[in-house]
C-alpha cells in the first residue's frame, strides 16, 4: 500500500518567505495613510476657489495623479517592474494625453451655421 506523502509545515521553508513581511506590511499602511491624507487634501482643495474651473481642475487632477502613482507603484508593484513595463506605460500614458488633447480640440469646435 502506498504512504502519503509527508505535508508537515517545515519551519525553513516558514523563515524562508516570512522573513520579511512586517516590512512590506509597514510599507503597505504608510501607503494607506498617504492615500488618506490626499485623499483629505482633494476634499480641502475642492473648496478652494483657483480663479477659474478650469484650474481647479487641473489641480485635482494632479493630486489624483499622484495618488494613482502610488497605488500603481506600490499595490501593482510596478516599482520592481522592468523596462518593457515602463515603456508601455510611458506609451499608454502619451495615448491618454493624445485622447485628452483631442477632446479639448473638439469641445471648442463650434458648428458653422450658414
Amino acid at each position: 500500500m502506498n504512504n502519503p506523502p509527508d505535508v508537515s509545515p517545515d519551519p525553513s521553508e516558514h523563515e524562508e518567505y516570512a522573513h520579511n513581511v512586517q516590512k512590506h506590511v509597514r510599507g503597505y499602511l504608510m501607503v494607506g495613510a498617504t492615500l488618506l491624507v490626499f485623499t483629505a487634501v482633494t476634499v480641502a482643495l475642492s473648496y478652494v476657489d483657483f480663479g477659474a474651473p478650469k484650474a481647479n481642475i487641473a489641480v485635482a487632477m494632479l493630486v489624483a495623479t499622484f495618488k494613482a502613482g502610488l497605488v500603481g507603484a506600490i499595490f501593482m508593484h510596478l516599482a520592481a517592474e522592468k523596462r518593457l513595463i515602463y515603456r508601455i506605460l510611458i506609451f499608454t500614458g502619451f495615448f491618454v494625453l493624445g485622447l485628452f488633447w483631442l477632446t479639448f480640440l473638439a469641445w471648442y469646435d463650434y458648428p458653422v451655421l450658414h
